[in-house]
Formats: structure tokens, C-alpha cells, sequence
């Protein structure tokens, strides 16, 4: 698996579907200044994958209060997104879902960050955190059975803007508000010498 942090996420442009439009040539260069959390999922109209969409939509207003874009990407076609949030909840869809959803029905982005399953033709659960000037800072891949957290993708969100503003580091565990540290022995120290 390549290892995209510390550098510029793949570009693409595709189609995407956002609330029942469709988006021609949408891609990632359009949220250039913004922070972007762009994750993928396997399939839609699955198992586990409604319950991520779903739970990143429940917090869309933090995301937003942080400047980051959420969207979602399966190598589904834009139609097939289109179908599944028409679908209601209870039946397993994503109606109410309101970030833009890509399709990448050939797979390439997929490929380019990496998470392509080659034999299915499906992507693994890969969540990129990509920074305001379009780096890569952050990447997890879960297997396909395995959910995400949405409140340590927000954790991770908050880590990065947090060093980025005061130019301290964030330890093991440390969630906003936490006390950080200066990046040097003396930083060390002086944490340890809190507890």
C-alpha cells in the first residue's frame, strides 16, 4: 500500500452526485483552500455503508464549523448514487445525505490513492485528510467489514488544525482542549512532568 502523507493527493475530475444533482467535472481542485476529508466506501446499497454515510452526515455541521468538505467516493456509477438516495433510511438508503458522493466507475481513483480492491473492483474504506494546499496529512484504510469512526476522523481534523495554528504537537490520545506539546526534549519533559 503506497503511503500518500506528505503528499499531493491524486487529482481527478468525475461526476458526482450531491442531494439528487448531478455534478459534472467535479474535483478535488474546486475545494482548493478548504480542508477535505474525502473517503472511500465499497459499494453502495451494501451493509456497513449506509451506517458510515450516515454517521458522517450526522456531523456535517462540525466538519463544517472546521472548514472541511466531506465526500464520499465508491467505484458506483453516478446513477447508482442517484437510486440509493432516493432510497429511504429504513430500507437502506441515503436519503438526507447532503455531500457530494463521486463515482468512479472506472476505478482510476481508486487506484491512485490506493485502496482498489483489483479483484472486486471495489475500494477498501480509505479516509484521506487533505490539507488546505491539497496534501495528504492524514490516511486510514480499514478492511471491508470494518466501520470507521466518524469522532476520530473529527479528532484528527482537530489535531492538525490545533498544529498547525500553535505549532505544538498533539499526543497519543489528546483530543481539543487537551494540552499538547513543544516539539523538542524540553516539550517531552514538560509533559510527563504534568501527570
Amino acid at each position: 500500500m503506497s503511503v500518500l502523507v506528505g503528499k499531493k493527493a491524486p487529482s481527478f475530475t468525475t461526476t458526482a452526485v450531491q442531494e439528487n444533482r448531478i455534478i459534472e467535472n467535479f474535483s478535488l481542485s474546486q475545494y482548493q483552500g478548504k480542508y477535505i476529508l474525502l473517503f472511500f466506501y465499497p459499494l453502495d446499497f451494501t451493509f456497513v455503508c449506509p451506517t458510515e454515510l450516515h454517521a458522517f452526515n450526522e456531523k456535517l455541521d462540525e466538519f463544517a464549523q472546521r472548514d472541511v468538505q466531506l465526500i464520499g467516493a465508491s467505484t458506483d456509477s453516478h446513477f447508482s448514487h442517484l437510486a440509493w438516495l432516493n432510497t429511504p433510511v429504513a430500507e437502506g438508503g441515503i436519503s438526507g445525505v447532503k455531500y457530494p458522493i463521486i463515482a468512479d466507475k472506472t476505478a482510476d481513483i481508486a487506484r491512485d490513492f490506493d485502496v482498489l480492491v483489483e479483484d472486486a473492483g471495489i475500494a477498501y474504506r480509505g479516509l484521506f485528510l487533505i490539507d488546505r494546499e491539497g496534501t495528504v496529512r492524514h490516511q486510514v484504510v480499514n478492511d471491508l467489514p470494518l466501520g470507521r469512526s466518524v469522532d476520530e476522523a473529527l479528532r484528527i481534523v482537530d489535531a492538525l488544525q490545533y498544529t498547525e495554528k500553535y505549532g505544538e504537537v498533539c499526543p497519543a490520545n489528546w483530543n481539543k482542549g487537551d494540552t499538547a506539546m513543544k516539539p523538542d526534549s524540553d516539550g517531552l519533559k514538560d509533559f510527563f512532568g504534568e501527570k
